[in-house]
């Protein structure tokens, strides 16, 4: 395991990272953290919002979330309402929309069990024609669920990162790393020719728990950049998203760990 605090004089480090054998062990420990950090935020609020990240890893996370017994009841689901970090502009069906992931790896289970109801999922409208539209549109439900919060804090916003240190759809050199005051955003993200609604970073970092997961020697580079190097979030976003008023966690595999 590696030390919490990796440099403590670097502002950059205020961030607790733990390393796991494998992807599979990093999920389990996410699982299990994001159950009792919802937990949490039921028992001191009543209620807890959760923002859902797309992804091979987040998608292990969400079965062992309804599939495994113990992480399945601890989990509050009736009181719990889910959220989306970030959307390719697609409709809900197609195969890359994060929402439909979601829904067949954890959400669609959740609710024909009875455990939260349909009315707690709150997905990006990305069939929208125009990403924009959408993002203001999502913008609208989060601000109306918080009670007009100017910037509302989430209380566990599931993250990874890129092999180029994107995180949710803010992408090197794109407009969202601009934003400073919206909630959500659309961007242009050249090198994929498409369109992405994504939380923008002020709300990101406004999360009571920034947990991110990252996995595989792909990322090991980037890692070690975005954790020991210098200041740099216009390169590599994800070292900017650092929780202002609460905690941001890295769970990363031994292969992403590779060259800290």
């Amino acid at each position: 395991m590696l030390p919490h605090d990796l440099d403590p004089a670097n502002p950059l480090a205020r961030r607790n990272v733990q390393c796991f054998a494998d992807p599979a062990a990093l999920a389990r420990a996410a699982a299990g953290e994001t159950a009792d950090r919802l937990a949490q935020a039921v028992a001191a609020r009543g209620s807890a919002t959760l923002a859902l990240a797309g992804g091979s890893t987040p998608k292990v996370l969400y079965r062992l979330l309804v599939e495994d017994e113990s992480l399945r009841a601890r989990l509050p689901w009736a009181q719990t309402h889910f959220f989306f970090g970030d959307e390719r502009h697609v409709p809900p069906d197609h195969t890359d929309s994060n929402y439909r992931m979601a829904s067949e790896a954890m959400l669609a289970r959740a609710v024909a069990d009875g455990l939260v109801p349909a009315a707690n999922i709150h997905r990006i409208p990305a069939e929208m024609a125009s990403a924009r539209g959408a993002a203001e549109s999502y913008a609208g439900v989060i601000q109306a669920h918080f009670g007009g919060e100017t910037m509302p804090a989430f209380d566990v916003i599931l993250l990874g990162m890129g092999p180029d240190g994107h995180t949710a759809s803010v992408f090197p050199g794109t407009s969202a790393l601009r934003e400073r005051d919206g909630l959500v955003c659309a961007v242009w993200v050249d090198k994929l020719s498409t369109w992405r609604i994504t939380f923008t970073p002020p709300l990101l970092r406004a999360g009571r728990c920034v947990l991110f997961t990252v996995a595989g020697a792909d990322k090991a580079r980037t890692l070690r950049a975005v954790l020991q190097g210098p200041p740099d979030s216009d390169r590599y976003p994800s070292q900017g998203i650092v929780s202002a008023n609460g905690e941001t966690l890295w769970f990363v595999d031994e292969a992403a760990a590779g060259e800290l």
